[in-house]
């Protein structure tokens, strides 16, 4: 059996019964249930619809986003998240080089990266080195005053974690961010690249080993492993070229408002609706979510 899922963007609640009822029609699918009036629904199905990226391509349109999964094992037992531009609004190599007055250079490579056009680890180290100098104050500043959390992120944590789940933040930034991010959270662990200091400076440099693709899915087998569950027992997030290996591994790899080679690959596209998105795919009603 299949469930397929209807969303949308809790803010702009644009999914309407006949979009429903038709396609749970022409796909011959049981009776639909409202996880969320307005903003997410779901039906059974007996096999996969072989025209669901045709339709998927057409409600994109109307801002709807469409899922089908395999019916069992919805509900998953860890979550493993990236941070920036997933958990998080921004990236935060980006504001710090802001601050340091290169946050043009920093911000192209950036792009370049996380579209796979560059080589992850070499174009961080490129990154870092224009951040020789920076006081290592200014992390705490831009924690405070430029980094914002990613809509829904709150609820998806809370609730995941009430329902026994837990959870990792996998980054290929730096720890004085997902410390912080993680706590604030609630995330259960924290893995990241550490930045070098030194006299209260960045020195330009990062710490070995760099957290990169391959890094991520070390994390998803190693947490899975001490926890033990499966691989199929993990919800994976995130947007970039260096989250592809964890989003192809994992049970449930969500590519989140991510970018085009890194949606191309996966399954679980989520373009309109937030994080709470996570939670509707697991089949959680809106009245169920921790607030």
């Amino acid at each position: 059996m299949f469930i397929a899922t209807l969303l949308t963007n809790p803010d702009r609640p644009v999914l309407d019964r006949v979009t429903v009822e038709s396609l749970r029609n022409a796909w011959g699918g049981g009776d639909a249930v409202w996880l969320d009036p307005g903003v997410a629904a779901e039906f059974p199905l007996e096999t996969m619809p072989p025209n669901r990226w045709e339709v998927w391509e057409g409600l994109q349109a109307l801002a709807v986003d469409l899922v089908v999964q395999k019916a069992e094992g919805r509900k998953k037992r860890l979550l493993l998240a990236d941070m920036d531009s997933t958990m998080i609004q921004q990236e935060c190599i980006d504001e710090l080089a802001d601050e340091a007055g290169v946050g043009g250079r920093v911000a192209a490579i950036t792009a370049r990266a996380m579209n796979g056009e560059l080589d992850f680890e070499a174009a961080l180290r490129e990154r870092v080195g224009l951040l020789k100098g920076l006081p290592v104050a200014v992390i705490e500043r831009v924690i405070r005053d430029r980094i914002t959390l990613m809509p829904g992120g709150p609820v998806l944590l809370a609730t995941m974690k009430a329902h026994g789940a837990h959870a990792a933040l996998v980054s290929g930034g730096f720890t004085a961010f997902t410390g912080a991010i993680a706590a604030r959270l609630g995330f259960d662990e924290n893995r990241a690249s550490t930045l070098l200091q030194a006299d209260g400076l960045l020195t330009g440099a990062v710490a070995d080993p760099i957290l990169g693709r391959a890094a991520k899915v070390q994390a998803l087998e190693e947490i899975s492993e001490s926890l033990g569950i499966t691989a199929e027992q993990v919800l994976a997030v995130g947007d970039g070229a260096n989250d592809l290996g964890m989003l192809t591994r994992a049970g449930a790899g969500v590519a989140l408002h991510a970018k085009p080679v890194v949606a191309a690959e996966c399954d679980i596209r989520i373009n309109h609706g937030d994080l709470t998105a996570l939670l509707y795919l697991q089949g959680y009603a809106r009245e169920e979510f921790v607030i």
